[in-house]
């Protein structure tokens, strides 16, 4: 949903970036040959702002996605802000649309910045010109099926990332060929795909665009971040919770054949918060697991989402208020 202003900022080759400024929301320019346009030459993040009851507006971690896209930038041969230019421009953005954030309970309003190669090159090679933007959109859940339980495919024929590639940055080359396969899978009826590691086809991964956990006991498990893994904000965040609450957490090889034990399955992302996963279908054959009250899964989620709201004591210091 298109709101009121962006955020934007230019810097060429080798220099750093300095100010920005809020223009109208609306299209921007670029030449035939932007790198972006030709060579993919972009990261994005994505995160969101919540409404109190009382009206004031809260961020939740802003400078790990200013982190992040620092590392996903170095990766593309990109300058990039640095995190206090990330945090204000992610902040002028969010008061100058501050009247797009939903009610409380009613949604949250999407940020998105985005970093690429805006200066046009012809031969592979970085661009001379970069341009730094954030827009935002209110937003209400991200999967069709709102608060009900997900339902995954194992992918067996593509891979979503390989050692030495993208998949641990946000590049925004690591979607598009995600596609086929999630094309695939929703119309067979799944909600998403799991991928599996693209060396042996025997480990889990992550799902299109979110981590995975799995729950046995007391134990909660994620596969580890080894460069093929997005470091997910969500993902950190919920490891932290969950040690605060007492589970132990490990980020580890998962086995595809550990999800047959397996109590609860659930995934994390800034779009999907924390989703319940209700069953997973692999060669053939489906296995489910424990969804709706009572679950770990809705224990982290009503932790996170209280954090976030402001309903919950925020003892990490993860919020960040604008005012």
């Amino acid at each position: 949903m298109p709101t009121d202003y962006m955020y934007l900022m230019k810097c060429s080759k080798g220099e750093d970036f300095e100010q920005g400024q809020l223009n109208r929301y609306g299209n921007i320019e670029l030449g035939p040959a932007a790198g972006v346009l030709n060579y993919g030459q972009a990261v994005y993040e994505g995160t969101k702002v919540h409404r109190k009851e009382d009206g004031r507006l809260l961020l939740f971690r802003p400078e790990q996605n200013a982190i992040r896209m620092k590392f996903g930038a170095e990766r593309m041969c990109m300058p990039s802000p640095s995190i206090d230019q990330f945090v204000d421009a992610v902040k002028q953005t969010v008061l100058a649309n501050k009247r797009w954030v939903p009610p409380p309970g009613k949604g949250s309003l999407y940020i998105r910045p985005l970093l690429m190669g805006s200066g046009q090159i012809l031969g592979l090679s970085a661009a001379p010109e970069y341009t730094f933007l954030v827009y935002v959109s209110p937003v209400g859940n991200y999967f069709k099926e709102g608060f009900a339980p997900l339902n995954l495919y194992v992918e067996k024929d593509f891979d979503r990332a390989s050692r030495g590639g993208t998949g641990g940055i946000k590049s925004i080359t690591n979607y598009a060929p995600g596609l086929k396969a999630l094309t695939k899978a929703k119309n067979r009826g799944f909600s998403d795909v799991l991928y599996l590691d693209s060396v042996n086809k025997k480990n889990i991964e992550e799902v299109s665009s979110c981590n995975i956990f799995i729950v046995k006991g007391n134990a909660i498990s994620t596969p580890a971040i080894n460069g093929t893994i997005l470091p997910g904000v969500t993902r950190r965040s919920i490891i932290e919770i969950a040690r605060d609450h007492g589970y132990q957490v490990k980020e580890r090889v998962i086995p595809i054949d550990e999800l047959t034990d397996a109590d609860e399955v659930f995934c994390t992302g800034t779009a999907v918060g924390v989703a319940s996963v209700g069953s997973i279908t692999h060669e053939g054959k489906r296995i489910k697991f424990k969804t709706g009250a009572q679950t770990v899964s809705q224990e982290l989620y009503s932790t996170l989402v209280g954090i976030k709201t402001g309903l919950v004591e925020d003892k990490m210091g993860w919020i960040v208020e604008i005012e």
